[in-house]
């Protein structure tokens, strides 16, 4: 499964991205991820699986839905709690419910 995050600028998210990637490998689950900032979500998605929202631009939400419907990918929010590395299993049961 490709899997794009999207937060402010896209560095917050490697932390996340790395421990969810990890915990995936470790699980046996194929699993691309990646971060990016706003600016590039919509080139991004376009070659992914599915979006994922990061808490501190949820209020933009609403938008990266509406472009995820556009390219008919679904895109989610990551809870607060998801986003840490000690989320990381969090996050891959979000992942895993749309795969």
């Amino acid at each position: 499964m490709r899997v794009v995050m999207v937060c402010s600028g896209g560095m917050s998210s490697a932390i996340v991205v790395n421990a969810v990637k990890a915990l995936a490998d470790q699980e046996g689950f194929p699993l691309e991820i990646k971060a990016v900032g706003t600016h590039e979500f919509e080139a991004e998605l376009a070659r992914h699986d599915l979006g994922l929202v990061a808490p501190q631009v949820k209020h933009r939400l609403a938008q990266f839905e509406e472009i995820g419907k556009r390219l008919g990918i679904p895109v989610a929010l990551i809870p607060p709690l998801g986003y840490t590395p000690l989320g990381a299993p969090k996050v891959l049961e979000l992942i895993r419910r749309y795969n």
